[in-house]
């Protein structure tokens, strides 16, 4: 999952942008895209001050008179499904819009199971017929962070549909829209916002994370400073006017050029990245400590400028290669990612320097290197630098924020800004990132929903869950499960109305936190959505219903959604059900179908009977029991019994991944 990354910050620069003219429209608004059939559809835009701007699509013309700022918005009536149309904006200029779609749209979000893509999973489609579909359309957002919602995406891209676009999106979307798209005639769209390793707080927004007293650290920092990214750092560009000089850039590094790429730290000591120089005898000491190793490049690398990720640095930091700047930043969790000119490179014997800088508290270059390069971790030279007094030291404000796990930093850029933009439902494959509190997870996913529903203004929009796979190695004996105990969360979010789930407990790897199996998710969240949106009988897995205890049996009575259940296995039997009496210490049970919709559950080892728990494992093997479409029973449990993760809270952690 934590692979991912590189490619994903630098999302927003490797997408195509959309030639503009001096009108300008939201970006999700370029060729290709589909608009949400029988919806209001508004328009914000920017012009010429006082500039007429005539907006014309199939049957329909406005005609809008842009402000003193140039600022103008359109409402576009409800249109029916059908297409292509053009979109046109007409002043001084035109921007025209083409190849444009009226349908329904679905927004595909979560982490890396929702962002990882067909290349990703090397998946080839044997059927080339199932590539291009002229009813669907696909849309990538970039990703983005902020603390405050914004009102355009950083960068949208619509296609259509083929080998090469296919390719690069979400393959849990796309076999999700090829389902509809092959199932009824109405266009779809596809709008992918995800990022892999990221928490679902980051997801959510502040009057959702403001209901839960865990977040209040985070929720009233944000509050108080009340600045997006942009406003900070363009304060913080006329701060360093006098605090470079006075304060920041001082000390006998930068006087003495410990950066050039000549200079001799032969003398300097050693230590062992990632670190806090606090673990290495440095506690007092806070301002500059210098860093400093040599790295060599295969020759096929100086073709091209190289990629350097050094990850998190607390607080500061200023890097040369090669005695040349190649960048700084500013704000400990904040990620590294700098380019590096392939002009300035060699083969052998690079030279990077990192002056990092520490405001109070620990100091250091901290994140392992989980993704990219390895010239983070190993053995560096190192040399201490300024000392300062953190109590007289001036801390300017500034943009400072994991986007993997703080709250609202994604949402308000890769959410936000599209809830002006009607949708018709959502899919949502995330969870893992929560492992470590399986039991908050329950009531921050139906507070998120709610949340988004509110702000979509559609309090039923379907939103349809992906329960989370089977993953790790097979447990010898029952017992706790961090994964079981999400998949209970998300499972109990569909008490609300219009949530659903599909799960995958069946198609997951136990080596691979990624299961190359998209296609058959795809096709489960498309039967939900088929009924939900399409009119079609709901097609689901058997779900726990109630259970009976009868003698030393349990027996468990299931909804099979006038299903029948069955046995993969020859004889009948049923694995991964456990069995527990009150004392809450689960055996391993025998199970078998007694009805259609009914198994009954006992223990030679379990005398009196009082609980059962089926799939409560990360990865409980092979399981058998299924309806007649072959969808596979959900994970559950029978008992109350307090979970391994049930009192985990949030808790702010400034050195967080």
């Amino acid at each position: 999952m934590k692979k991912l990354v590189v490619l994903i910050v630098m999302l927003g620069t490797l997408l195509p942008n959309t030639v503009r003219s001096q009108i300008e429209i939201p970006k999700i608004f370029t060729s290709n895209m589909v608009l949400p059939r029988m919806k209001s559809i508004p328009i914000s835009g920017k012009s010429q001050p006082n500039e007429i701007i005539e907006i014309k699509i199939k049957n329909q013309s406005h005609k809008v008179k842009a402000d003193k700022q140039g600022l103008w918005e359109v409402i576009l009536t409800p249109l029916q499904a059908g297409g292509p149309y053009e979109l046109s904006f007409k002043g001084q200029e035109e921007l025209i819009l083409d190849n444009i779609l009226i349908g329904d749209l679905w927004l595909c979000a979560g982490q890396s199971n929702m962002q990882y893509t067909l290349n990703m999973l090397n998946y080839q489609e044997p059927d080339t017929s199932r590539i291009a579909y002229e009813n669907l359309r696909l849309c990538s957002i970039g990703v983005g962070a902020d603390y405050l919602p914004q009102k355009d995406v950083p960068t949208a891209v619509w296609h259509e549909t083929n080998a090469e676009t296919i390719s690069n999106f979400s393959a849990t979307g796309y076999f999700f829209g090829r389902e509809l798209a092959e199932k009824q005639d109405v266009p779809i769209g596809l709008i992918s916002s995800n990022l892999g390793a990221t928490t679902i707080e980051t997801w959510m927004s502040m009057d959702a994370l403001k209901k839960f007293p865990q977040f209040d650290e985070v929720t009233g920092d944000i509050i108080q400073t009340n600045k997006d990214f942009a406003t900070l750092n363009k304060e913080f560009v006329k701060y360093r006017k006098k605090w470079d000089t006075k304060y920041y850039l001082q000390g006998p590094g930068l006087d003495e050029k410990w950066y050039a790429d000549s200079y001799d730290y032969s003398d300097w000591e050693e230590i062992n990245l990632p670190s806090f120089w606090e673990d290495f005898g440095y506690e007092e000491h806070d301002g500059s400590f210098w860093f400093r190793k040599t790295f060599d490049l295969e020759s096929s690398q100086l073709e091209n400028d190289f990629h350097l990720a050094l990850n998190q640095i607390d607080d500061y930091d200023i890097t040369w290669v090669n005695g040349k700047k190649i960048g700084e930043t500013f704000g400990k969790s904040n990620f590294r990612n700098y380019s590096v000119p392939k002009e300035i490179l060699r083969e052998k014997g690079n030279t990077l320097t990192i002056r990092v800088f520490d405001i109070g508290g620990k100091g250091g270059i901290y994140t392992n290197a989980f993704w990219g390069n390895q010239i983070l971790t190993g053995k560096w030279k190192y040399r201490k630098g300024l000392s300062i007094d953190t109590e007289k030291f001036p801390k300017p404000k500034v943009p400072n924020g994991s986007i993997f796990s703080h709250p609202l930093l994604l949402y308000n850029t890769g959410i936000a800004p599209l809830h002006n933009f009607p949708i018709t439902g959502i899919i949502w494959y995330q969870g893992e990132s929560n492992e470590n509190r399986g039991g908050e997870y329950e009531a921050l996913l139906k507070g998120m929903i709610n949340d988004w529903r509110l702000k979509w203004n559609d309090p039923e929009m379907p939103f349809l869950i992906v329960q989370l796979a089977n993953y790790k190695q097979e447990d010898l004996l029952p017992g706790d499960s961090k994964w079981a105990e999400i998949r209970n969360s998300q499972m109990n979010a569909t008490v609300l109305k219009n949530v659903d789930i599909a799960t995958a407990i069946d198609i997951g790897e136990a080596n691979n936190i990624h299961p190359y199996n998209k296609a058959e998710l795809g096709r489960r969240l498309g039967l939900l959505a088929m009924h939900y949106s399409y009119g079609e009988k709901l097609k689901q897995g058997p779900i726990y219903s109630s259970q009976s205890i009868v003698g030393n049996k349990i027996e468990i009575k299931f909804n099979t959604y006038n299903s029948k259940l069955r046995s993969l296995d020859k004889y009948g039997y049923l694995r991964g059900f456990s069995i527990a009496g009150s004392d809450g210490n689960f055996k391993w049970a025998k199970a078998k179908i007694i009805d259609s919709n009914v198994i009954e559950v006992y223990s030679e080892s379990v005398s009196v009977p009082k609980y059962v728990r089926y799939a409560w494992s990360d990865n409980p093997g092979p399981l058998d029991l299924i309806n007649e479409e072959s969808l596979p029973a959900f994970p559950f449990r029978t008992d109350n019994l307090e979970l391994s993760t049930q009192k985990a809270k949030y808790t702010f952690n400034p050195h967080a991944f």
